[in-house]
């Protein structure tokens, strides 16, 4: 079992060393509100300056060796759990969501994060160029768009590889996650709102307009033109340029096209 100086590579663990960016982290997690819960302590270097928020705090550590070593050295409103936190049950109220993610389990934990109800914040040390990739930034992937309706994303900075020990092969970057408190579509449609942006992802054309043309054919060229003009969409705009905004615009116009949504809207509620 190959274990580092400062964390164990079967953990995937690279430790936070830079008190900078550990400010920054305890900055941003300072204009939230409610019980913390940490992910991945390691050797508390977020922990001990999280506790200076002065609120309930969880820690959850897969590894067993630096929970026995942190213990002793948290205060009382402060929680150590040995668990691995793709297997954790998050507490059923609001909390804050904060910790550096391993790089190599970075998707699979949030797409924990963003499945799991109640939390309404989150600060997430993860890699650079996923960072950048869930805010949006130079285009929006399939999975950002599938969950704006429902939680605003943003990048805060870069965060170096010299800035962890041991030292990983890419940069990271603070990602932000917060949970919309007025979604832009209702929770009861998400599995509907999803398909259509896997369709529209994966479908076939030179852009949005002609996608949405062919895979939902129901919806008239005319109406899908006019929501193009209105929102400021190019005709040869790809679906990664889309905003939050104008996905939700584009699937409203083309659920409201749709047979079973025609049925909806003449026979009332069900």
């Amino acid at each position: 079992m190959s274990t580092y100086r400062h964390g164990r590579h079967e953990h995937g663990q690279n430790f936070l060393t830079d008190r900078s960016i550990v400010a920054a982290i305890v900055r941003l997690t300072a204009r939230t509100r409610g019980p913390i819960v940490e992910i991945g302590p390691g050797g508390g270097a977020l922990t001990l300056p999280l506790e200076q928020l002065g609120r309930p705090l969880t820690g959850v550590e897969i590894d067993e060796r630096r929970v026995r070593a942190l213990r002793p050295r948290v205060g009382r409103r402060t929680t150590l759990v040995n668990a691995d936190f793709l297997r954790y049950r998050l507490p059923p109220r609001p909390c804050v969501l904060v910790g550096s993610l391993p790089f190599h389990q970075t998707t699979a934990m949030l797409r924990k994060v963003l499945h799991t109800p109640h939390w309404t914040d989150a600060v997430l040390l993860v890699q650079w160029e996923v960072a950048r990739r869930r805010a949006g930034v130079g285009g929006a992937t399939m999975m950002t768009a599938q969950w704006w309706p429902w939680y605003e994303f943003a990048v805060e900075r870069r965060v170096p590889a010299s800035a962890f020990l041991p030292r990983p092969g890419v940069d990271g970057g603070i990602l932000t996650v917060t949970r919309r408190r007025h979604p832009l579509v209702p929770i009861a449609k998400r599995g509907a709102y999803q398909a259509f942006v896997h369709r529209v992802f994966t479908g076939r054309g030179r852009g949005v307009r002609q996608v949405v043309r062919l895979a939902y054919p129901t919806t008239p060229t005319s109406a899908i033109a006019a929501w193009a003009r209105r929102h400021g969409v190019p005709d040869r705009a790809l679906p990664r340029d889309l905003t939050a905004t104008q996905w939700t615009s584009l699937y409203e116009l083309v659920a409201s096209r749709s047979p079973s949504g025609r049925r909806r809207r003449g026979g009332g509620r069900r």
